[in-house]
């Protein structure tokens, strides 16, 4: 896949920036690509960014990994958990320190942070906990662009807080499209390039609004589609229980093409996302 710019897009991302991975991020990545890597030198790594090493602390802990007893070091995370689990979490929640800090975002990151606990629930839900960490991974990064947006572009607050209350409708899209000469999905799909994402990963998070006919095309992988299933049927269990909205444009959508991918009946569906629900917290 070739995420596609316009030459008006092109002008425009010149002047954009888009965050770098943290240098702990760096160092992580650099031992995980070792034959064999050193466990201690990752949770080093890891530890000296205390940032990051919170939040890693605050998601081994969380719901979604089901652990009986509490994690309370790096050391321990890596442990426990492998590399494999751990290093995708690390490139997550170093999404949030790699952004300079605005109260306008709080809500965007809780958001996210809500999103991505819940995928992680539901593709266990879905007899799916192979991918895991990756819907995980997916549920913080799949709207990355946005913060993204909001600190390079003038009067993109608005936009962002309509889609925080109402999802993302065609119009507001095009209302993005025509007040930036581009969108959070490009800039978001670009972003996780450059910090090395999964090819699937970043498919996803370019295609996304695209799901009226997503399901049926060969645009996505298999596991793309999986991925983007858990993530909107993520996404309408956090807007309903946020905003008590049983029915969004967004969910409406896309509801019956996720119904005809995972070969499920409206009852199915509903028992996932009750399921779901009655586990977070």
């Amino acid at each position: 896949m070739a995420i596609r710019i316009t030459a008006a897009e092109k002008k425009i991302l010149q002047d954009v920036t888009i965050p770098p991975r943290p240098e702990a991020l760096l160092k992580v990545s650099q031992e995980a690509k070792q034959p064999e890597p050193d466990v201690a030198e990752i949770a080093k790594a890891i530890a000296s960014d205390i940032g990051i090493s919170a939040a890693v602390l605050q998601v081994v802990n969380s719901a979604a990994f089901r652990r009986t007893r509490e994690i309370k070091s790096i050391d321990q995370a890596v442990m426990v958990l492998g590399l494999k689990r751990v290093f995708p979490i690390v490139k997550a929640v170093a999404l949030k320190s790699a952004m300079s800090a605005s109260d306008e975002l709080n809500q965007f990151w809780q958001d996210s942070t809500d999103i991505a606990n819940v995928c992680a629930l539901v593709s266990n839900q879905l007899d799916k906990p192979q991918l895991g960490d990756n819907a995980y991974m997916l549920g913080l990064f799949h709207a990355a662009g946005i913060p993204v947006m909001f600190l390079n572009f003038q009067d993109y607050a608005k936009i962002m807080h309509q889609a925080e209350s109402e999802g993302w409708s065609d119009e507001l899209l095009e209302q993005e499209n025509l007040l930036c000469q581009t969108n959070h999905t490009t800039i978001g799909a670009l972003l996780g390039q450059r910090w090395k994402l999964a090819k699937d990963l970043i498919e996803v998070i370019y295609y996304q609004h695209d799901c009226s006919t997503l399901f049926s095309s060969t645009e996505l992988s298999k596991v793309g589609l999986w991925l983007l299933a858990i993530l909107k049927i993520s996404r309408h269990i956090v807007v309903d229980l946020q905003q008590g909205k049983d029915v969004s444009p967004e969910w409406e959508a896309v509801r019956d093409p996720i119904l005809e991918f995972l070969k499920i009946d409206d009852g199915e569906l509903d028992y996932v996302i009750e399921t779901v629900r009655s586990n977070i917290n």
